[in-house]
């Protein structure tokens, strides 16, 4: 790395870091007890259960040595200090000390939605929480932080759950942050996101929006619901009685079409996890939204705040007297 890198870089900590605290390896090497409680493992690092010095239980995630990770690591500390909601996921500290980059975060308890989604731990109505409170930090990304946030990689793995089950959005490290007058020209060097989760709009390199947001919000709903991961094989049936394979958007549009009823394609595409626990209307409503979501033509789908409204109102619906 050259001499004007290392100085960017340098300015860059003095620019995004003021808000957080600045740990030194040795603090986090003895927090992390020699790096010995792994909680979880992803593409850009491996993430730790630590116990601060002031007694906080808190989570170090150690990024990976590569090239792309300081720019992914500055992106998330400059992201997390503009961000203040209760449905993002808190950064409390960082440390950039020689090859070392490492992110503390407040402890989420449950771990990530990937994990939760196919145990019995998340019921019904915990699921539907959850989607309420991914949809709010989402909508506060998009419509009321201070700056314009794209999350850019929306997936189970990156949706963690307190004590009480309440959803926070995490990994901010592919993020895009703009000044909001500037956010109908969004452009980006490369495509990001996970494969599953990722809206057409990157393979067809059209403008991105928040949108691409709104895709990855509906696949993870779908997944929440089925218990299915988008990556699994689907066979699907094509006009003329022909076999054929695929995704889970269509598995799921074409088992709600040609049903008989409503129960009868919710039955079929219930995780069985949930089966025969959970709210006909209220599962319905959440197909609805999520197929809404993942619509093809970007300027169909929802925003993420009319997302929270739909399922807020279906929620008041339903704490009203019954007949």
């Amino acid at each position: 790395m050259g001499n004007q890198d290392s100085k960017a870089i340098k300015q860059g900590y003095a620019l995004a870091t003021p808000r957080f605290k600045k740990f030194t390896y040795g603090q986090l090497k003895k927090a992390t007890k020699g790096f010995t409680k792994e909680i979880g493992r992803g593409a850009g690092g491996v993430v730790y259960r630590a116990l601060l010095s002031d007694q906080r239980v808190a989570a170090v995630k150690q990024l990976n040595e590569a090239k792309q990770g300081e720019a992914e690591f500055l992106t998330e500390l400059k992201t997390n200090e503009k961000l203040n909601h209760m449905n993002l996921i808190e950064i409390w500290g960082y440390c950039a000390e020689g090859k070392h980059r490492l992110l503390v975060y407040e402890y989420m308890e449950h771990g990530s939605l990937a994990d939760n989604i196919h145990s019995n731990s998340v019921s019904w109505d915990k699921r539907f929480e959850i989607a309420i409170g991914i949809a709010k930090g989402l909508a506060y990304l998009h419509d009321d932080c201070l700056e314009w946030v794209l999350h850019c990689d929306i997936k189970p793995q990156n949706i963690l759950l307190d004590s009480n089950y309440q959803p926070k959005v995490a990994d901010f490290g592919l993020s895009k942050l703009q000044s909001r007058g500037r956010r109908k020209n969004s452009s980006f060097s490369r495509i990001r996101g996970t494969r599953g989760y990722m809206a057409p709009e990157w393979v067809y390199n059209l403008p991105i929006t928040s949108k691409v947001d709104v895709y990855s919000y509906g696949i993870v709903l779908l997944e929440m619901v089925t218990g299915k991961s988008p990556a699994a094989a689907f066979q699907t049936y094509e006009e003329g009685g022909m076999k054929g394979h695929g995704t889970l958007t269509t598995w799921v549009r074409e088992k709600k079409n040609v049903a008989a009823s409503k129960e009868a394609w919710i039955n079929e595409i219930i995780d069985p996890m949930i089966a025969g626990n959970y709210d006909v209307n209220k599962m319905e409503i959440m197909v609805k939204v999520a197929l809404q979501c993942v619509e093809e033509d970007r300027d169909v789908r929802p925003s993420m705040s009319k997302v929270v409204e739909m399922l807020l109102s279906f929620e008041d619906d339903d704490q009203s007297p019954r007949a």
